[in-house]
């Protein structure tokens, strides 16, 4: 493989691959109000809010965790101001304690915050000001979830940077994402190159879906899968994803390793392959090349769809699933590729309709298209172009997808945004 592929995909998985305590979006919420207030100096005795309708549609309905239980975009901003610490991003709320928590709510009672929808038309955008004795703190977040664009203190500017829409908010070029790339990366890497990120995702996402299976948490999809459909390999693989999804969408503080910006995607992407991988008793090294399969084809798939978007981010994660379980069996570029085509004709169409309890039974859902998606192939059966989005090419039925949910479905997007909030 050309070296600067190579390298580009390791970087890609290290930019990806990240941690994070609780659902991202009220979390990117949190870190930006640490921001403000950090470039404030002092307590605010105010905060105004502006939010692009995306951030609104996922930060609505799921708990944001370390809080009580506490739900929306005020609690998230108040858990922020209470937790400082911005330089911890997406882990900003790991440390808070009781009596922080206390604070929190009672600022959320107290504090004058107004929460507006942002004039901009970015997909992803926060903006927070917090005001104190006439001075303010000021941040915009931008296109993902750290892209802090601008900080400023009353009038002066802390910090600055061009943020263009349409243009890569990412370091890496993701231009170089092909499926049949990915599965040679997958078999030449040097599993040094990426075991520790992919070592953390094993440990945290396997965690947080052990915990999820007590059924404590939310609609508990993930032990009733468990409890209905029995202890197969094919149902576990739904069950811990989804119980992972159970425990992270209802409040549980422990943290995950993302994909894509979104913790469902993975848990998503990686539980079931682990899942398979254990059953199989494949090698470590074995396991973590399935992983390399199972994110970049995720990254690949949501890199035409965007961050966020009504498409159904799990919907993709299934793909990258189903493509690492059949990369467990000996597949390479064509099975993988039948694999990829199939899940997303069966299960396209799927929408978003913010981050909350019920992401677990669609996460159910996009693994069990991922695993059809499989079984489909290894019984010599597929999907062919000219079937709906099918386009005969794997590559064309991704670029088919992600037109279908950034351009296709923007008006399915402000629909549910508008039946969200009214």
């Amino acid at each position: 493989m050309e070296q600067k592929i190579y390298n580009e995909y390791v970087e890609i998985l290290k930019e990806e691959l990240l941690p994070a305590m609780g659902c991202t979006e009220p979390i990117a919420v949190a870190y930006a109000a640490a921001v403000a207030v950090q470039a404030l100096g002092e307590k605010p005795e105010s905060v105004e809010v502006n939010v692009s309708a995306n951030i609104i549609k996922n930060v609505k309905s799921v708990v944001v965790p370390c809080t009580g239980g506490l739900r929306g975009i005020g609690a998230a901003v108040c858990a922020g101001i209470v937790a400082g610490c911005p330089e911890k991003e997406l882990e900003i709320l790991e440390e808070i304690t009781g009596e922080q928590k206390v604070e929190m709510k009672k600022m959320l009672d107290t504090m004058p915050m107004t929460i507006r929808e942002s004039d901009k038309e970015y997909i992803f955008d926060i903006q927070i000001k917090a005001c104190a004795g006439g001075h303010s703190g000021y941040v915009e977040i931008a296109g993902f979830h750290t892209n802090v664009i601008c900080v400023k203190k009353d009038d002066e500017i802390i910090r600055e940077k061009a943020y263009e829409e349409q243009g890569s908010s990412c370091a890496t070029d993701r231009s170089l994402l092909t499926v049949e790339k990915i599965i040679e990366f997958a078999d030449c890497v040097d599993v040094a190159d990426v075991e520790e990120v992919l070592q953390r995702q094993i440990d945290y996402n396997w965690a947080i879906a052990e915990e999820g299976m007590t059924g404590k948490w939310g609609a508990a999809i993930g032990k009733t899968l468990m409890e209905a459909y029995g202890n197969s390999v094919h149902n576990r693989a739904k069950a811990m994803a989804a119980a992972g999804s159970d425990a992270r969408m209802n409040g549980c503080e422990l943290p995950v390793v993302i994909n894509s910006g979104s913790g469902n995607q993975g848990m998503t992407t990686s539980l079931p392959v682990i899942v398979y991988a254990k059953e199989l008793n494949v090698s470590k090294e074995m396991m973590l090349r399935a992983l390399v399969v199972s994110n970049l084809i995720t990254i690949h798939m949501k890199t035409g769809i965007g961050r966020l978007s009504a498409y159904c981010g799990a919907i993709s994660a299934g793909c990258g699933a189903g493509a690492g379980i059949c990369y467990l069996y000996g597949g390479h570029a064509y099975e993988i590729s039948h694999v990829i085509v199939n899940a997303v004709a069966i299960n396209s169409g799927v929408v978003c309709d913010g981050a909350k309890a019920s992401c677990a039974a669609k996460i159910a859902s996009a693994v069990e298209a991922g695993l059809l998606g499989l079984q489909m192939q290894k019984n010599g059966k597929q999907f062919y172009g000219g079937d709906g989005l099918v386009e005969k090419g794997v590559e064309n039925t991704i670029r088919n997808i992600g037109e279908l949910a950034k351009k296709g479905m923007r008006e399915t997007d402000k629909t549910i945004i508008q039946i969200m909030t009214r």
